[in-house]
């Protein structure tokens, strides 16, 4: 087992990663940019390093920083949670290089599956349904005439990245040229690539996401599957698990399908597959995130199982003590993201100090969170605040406790979006389960948003 893990993060998921390696017994190192000196996992950590300024260019995404760092604290390995380098196959590889374990999968993995054309392709002949879709497309001609092949509506997304770059909905032939072009603009300044692939694009449809683990033995489980159909501009909101209305046994054929697939690709540590379910209950492989996700909570509490913990375990190279059918699915989890947004104005970002943190409690609630009262908000960085979750034994009750909760949780100084979910959770469509990818886009007028 480690003795030392350097965590090249920051915020909720930073705090969380020490958590975990302090119940361990593995002394952690937080590596932090200036302007989080002051942050709780700074406080939290047993050691703590600056990489950088503020600009996560010249901290949080810093190679050479954050090797030095952890080369000094002699660490013997680096978790790196989830953005900045957690799906970087360079950052992985320079790990392995400078006799780092990096705690995640293999650098040869990643650069598979960081390509969301071949991550299809690659899917596709290990036996998972994928929607009709295209190579890598770089010219506008190219993608003419494959738009004309695949019919309208489609999607185009970046076939490079992530994060909801690039991703448009094309209704009609006469407004191609112009997203196909703005959305191009986009992922080449984002990603430093410009390639594009088109999807046939799916009304009304899920997204559903597969769990899985496993270790460097081949041996895998599946931990079920959440639902994030919730999203806003394809950045998800609330995730839960398990997902509404999905047949029992589809959702083990979902998790079955998902667990053979990343054994026979050579994958290891945790991953997440992401599907779209269509209104007929068929099922479709989009892509697959290389990393732990932001909503790992629900599916612990429905599982009892700490996937950090894991991805630790697996990383030191551990086989996993997790057989398929010693996986119970129990109750109901629900997770609300609170950002540091204004939901009543477009969600205008906030920064600015937090004045007063009261967060909820009492039976069935979690709080991921790195705020204390004083905290400065910096402008620098992703917007999340906090995760609340909740579970309970059915999802009538999830939705009671969570409404409680979120009635309980005091975030004063800035706007954060609290409110926004206090009334999704309110929505009949929302609490009879029918949500979809562009529920909230659609509901806009009734959510207030």
């Amino acid at each position: 087992m480690f003795r030392k893990i350097l965590i090249a993060n920051r915020g909720e998921i930073a705090l969380r990663i020490i958590r975990a390696c302090r119940e361990m017994g593995i002394r952690s190192i937080i590596a932090h940019s200036e302007a989080d000196r002051d942050s709780l996992p700074v406080r939290l950590a047993d050691e703590h390093i600056c990489i950088g300024p503020a600009a996560s260019s010249k901290s949080y995404l810093n190679i050479p920083n954050i090797i030095s760092a952890a080369l000094i604290t002699n660490a013997d390995a680096i978790h790196p949670g989830y953005g900045f380098l957690a799906e970087n196959t360079s950052f992985a590889e320079i790990c392995v290089d400078a006799h780092l374990t990096f705690i995640g999968p293999p650098a040869s993995v990643m650069a598979i599956l960081g390509d969301k054309v071949a991550a299809r392709e690659t899917m596709a002949e290990l036996g998972l349904p994928v929607l009709p879709g295209t190579p890598v497309l770089r010219t506008l001609p190219d993608g003419i005439e494959a738009a004309r092949e695949i019919g309208f509506p489609l999607m185009l997304k970046a076939a490079a990245g992530g994060g909801g770059r690039g991703i448009r909905l094309v209704k009609r032939a006469d407004e191609f040229e112009r997203v196909f072009t703005t959305a191009q603009n986009e992922v080449r300044e984002a990603f430093r690539d410009d390639g594009l692939y088109l999807e046939r694009y799916l009304e009304h449809a899920r997204h559903i996401e597969v769990q899985v683990l496993v270790d460097n033995f081949g041996h895998g489980v599946h931990l079920g599957e959440r639902n994030c159909s919730c999203q806003r501009r394809h950045q998800k909101l609330l995730e839960e698990s398990p997902s509404p209305h999905l047949p029992r046994e589809l959702r083990q054929e979902m998790g079955m399908k998902a667990i053979r697939a990343v054994e026979q690709l050579g994958y290891r540590n945790a991953g997440t597959l992401e599907f779209l379910l269509d209104k007929q209950d068929r099922y479709y492989f989009m892509e697959m995130n290389t990393r732990l996700q932001v909503e790992h909570p629900v599916t612990e509490l429905v599982t009892s199982t700490d996937i950090v913990k894991e991805q630790i375990r697996i990383a030191s190279g551990m086989p996993l003590q997790l057989e398929q059918e010693d996986i119970q699915f129990r109750g109901h989890a629900i997770e609300c993201r609170i950002t540091a947004e204004d939901a009543d104005n477009d969600f205008r970002p906030q920064t600015g100090v937090v004045e007063r943190y009261l967060p909820p409690g009492g039976p069935g609630v979690r709080v991921d969170s790195h705020l204390y009262a004083g905290y400065t908000v910096p402008p620098h960085y992703d917007s999340l605040l906090a995760k609340l979750i909740v579970w309970a034994e059915t999802r009538e009750a999830a939705i009671a406790r969570m409404q409680r909760a979120l009635g309980e949780f005091e975030i004063e100084g800035l706007a954060t979006t609290i409110p926004f979910h206090q009334r999704l959770l309110k929505h009949e469509g929302f609490i009879r389960g029918e949500t979809y990818t562009r529920f909230l886009q659609e509901e806009a007028v009734a959510l207030g948003i």
